[in-house]
């Protein structure tokens, strides 16, 4: 299905211009395009393997979930098609409510994540948490220069932060649970920490000027992205130049629970998958290491990924 007459034909289908017009916006699963627009999933799932075999999106799998979004290397002409065929529909009542729809769902998502959080506030390090493991911070930790500007992007608590304030010159914790925030905020002044200060906000949207610290971390929150590659553009933006990323996630695993106990994204990452995003993100030096494996079931191993921006 190459010619443009086919591809006229897929748009002309007004199920399938819904989709791709909020797969425009978003990467969804199935249940997600299923509860935006009230279809049956077999429904959705037809239109979308159509729409697969066209090769106007595609999909990857989450463990047990599938993941559908606009193809990334759909031709210029295409894309102006489609952007021009859901255009011609966007006031449509059908298309407000889908898009009311989706930012509803896109709210939930952040939601199950923030009440993840603010449940285990105060109590993280006392518990099992994947990849929080001390021989796998330990590594990061022997990675830090004192006397220099810190973020550590999805803090939580700031365990580690709480650790490298003793030494950095200043350390801002950026986490989106505003409980998470509140009980850093407490430990920090409770430990002395004056230059150590917790920030509410999200690692796809960093609240801190360009070019403003020296080292940022992702230790265990990259998965927890909806954009995993806008997280790492977003450090990248941050650094300054010779300013580098430090990155702890869990490797690739197929623990499902992980989605329902953590409030887990991705059930981890190929290191394939964290050197792209590096390298995409404009890093140089890239490297990734699998630096811990857990005894335990299921075995969960930790990568460690680093990178630094060009000095120029």
């Amino acid at each position: 299905m190459n010619s443009s007459w086919d591809h006229l034909k897929i748009l002309s289908d007004s199920t399938r211009l819904r989709l791709l017009a909020l797969l425009l916006k978003e990467e969804l699963s199935v249940a997600e395009l299923q509860e935006i627009l009230g279809m049956a999933q077999s429904r959705i799932s037809s239109q979308l393997a159509l729409l697969r075999q066209a090769g106007f999106v595609s999909d990857r799998r989450e463990g047990k979930k599938a993941f559908y979004s606009l193809r990334a290397t759909l031709p210029a002409r295409r894309l102006a098609l489609l952007k021009a065929a859901c255009d011609s529909v966007t006031d449509l009542p059908e298309s407000v409510e889908d898009r009311d729809n989706l930012d509803r769902t896109l709210q939930k998502r952040r939601r199950v994540s923030e009440q993840y959080f603010n449940l285990i506030a105060g109590r993280l390090g006392k518990g099992h948490c994947p990849g929080r493991s001390w021989e796998a911070l330990g590594h990061l930790a022997l990675r830090l220069v004192p006397a220099i500007t810190v973020a550590d992007l999805g803090a939580g608590e700031g365990l580690v932060s709480q650790l490298i304030a003793h030494r950095a010159e200043r350390v801002w914790c950026i986490d989106n649970s505003p409980r998470m925030v509140e009980v850093g905020t407490e430990l920090a002044k409770k430990n002395g920490l004056a230059n150590l200060t917790y920030k509410l906000g999200d690692i796809e949207a960093v609240p801190l000027a360009d070019k403003s610290v020296d080292l940022a971390i992702l230790s265990q929150a990259l998965h927890h992205a909806s954009h995993p590659q806008t997280a790492v553009n977003e450090a990248f933006r941050i650094l300054k130049p010779g300013g580098q990323l430090l990155l702890l996630d869990l490797k690739e695993h197929n623990f499902e629970k992980a989605h329902e106990l953590h409030g887990d994204l991705w059930l981890g990452f190929k290191e394939s998958a964290l050197h792209g995003f590096l390298k995409k993100a404009g890093f140089q030096k890239v490297e990734v290491t699998a630096v811990s494996r857990e005894e335990a079931e299921p075995h969960f191993e930790t990568l460690l990924a680093s990178g630094e921006k060009s000095g120029k």
